[in-house]
């Protein structure tokens, strides 16, 4: 089976003509075979860009691309309900649960399943496959060996499996909206000041060193996880979709750098640097996947 590049949802609160714009590059010119679309972080902003679903929808499938509708990850008002049981009753395009409210209103039909909803272990794959579940997206947190292992038993499900290889770790949601605290506003009145970070407001320690990003109710890491190096083991292992993140840089290119590695056009180390060069002055990380604080940058060792 050939190894699929993905590009996840935004996670932004990007205006609605710089989506539509956004997409229309991804459709045109970026080597993704399936794109997810959706609010995943704020119920309150699916309103500015909602509408332009179904064009965007329409033009991405006519390029070729595969794509996928993703629910909130956190369901708390009726409103966010009557949004998640919306896209659950849908036959197409697929829809990918990122929340138990989610998989509620879905039941037994199929879905896929987003990293937001913890498949850490084979036992929680393997029930979810029982309620209908095609396909799992696993935590950017966990480990080389337990990605392995998931891998191994979503495949023996029938299950395809997704791993993030760039862009920002989701590391929690929250109830409270720091980004509107940090502006001296509430969750209900916070005036969308989130549309002011495309990549997420900096947070940074008292030292005045980057540590974390801050995404309306969403923590994010600082740093841009990275797993091109590590892509040829995550496809032996099992894997067979590699997730894009969103990120404010050349997307296109970006989807670029890791296709020409999946198809042996460039090697690792020169696709790499050029990596960080369109990641600009924010670093790169793996360290979950080597079983470290996920900020750090490990060298890739070679396999035995």
């Amino acid at each position: 089976m050939t190894t699929k590049l993905t590009l996840g949802p935004i996670a932004y609160h990007w205006p609605a003509e710089r989506r539509r714009d956004f997409y229309a590059r991804i459709a045109d010119e970026a080597p993704v075979d399936e794109v997810y679309l959706g609010e995943v972080i704020c119920s309150k902003r699916a309103p500015f860009h909602e509408g332009e679903l179904p064009e965007i929808i329409e033009r991405l499938e006519r390029a070729g691309k595969t794509v996928i509708v993703s629910t909130l990850a956190e369901v708390m008002l009726k409103r966010e309900r009557k949004a998640t049981d919306d896209l659950a009753v849908m036959d197409t395009p697929e829809i990918e649960v990122n929340n138990a409210a989610g998989l509620y209103a879905r039941g037994r039909r199929p879905h896929r399943i987003g990293p937001f909803m913890n498949a850490y272990n084979e036992a929680t794959i393997a029930w979810m496959a029982g309620q209908g579940a095609t396909h799992v997206c696993l935590p950017t947190e966990l480990p080389a060996e337990a990605i392995a292992v998931a891998a191994a038993a979503a495949r023996d499900e029938g299950l395809g499996v997704e791993v993030q290889v760039f862009g920002r770790a989701s590391l929690a949601v929250s109830a409270r909206c720091y980004h509107a605290r940090a502006h001296g506003r509430t969750k209900d009145n916070c005036r969308f000041v989130c549309e002011d970070d495309p990549d997420g407001m900096p947070l940074r320690t008292r030292d005045d060193a980057p540590i974390l990003r801050v995404n309306g109710i969403q923590t994010q890491s600082e740093s841009y996880v990275d797993l091109l190096p590590e892509a040829d083991r995550l496809v032996a292992d099992g894997v067979t979709h590699l997730r894009l993140m969103p990120q404010d840089v050349d997307m296109v290119a970006v989807a670029g750098v890791f296709r020409d590695v999946l198809d042996g056009a460039l090697p690792v180390d020169e696709a790499d640097g050029r990596l960080g060069v369109l990641s600009g002055a924010v670093n790169l990380s793996n360290g979950f996947y080597h079983g470290a604080a996920g900020y750090r940058r490990i060298a890739m060792a070679a396999r035995t």
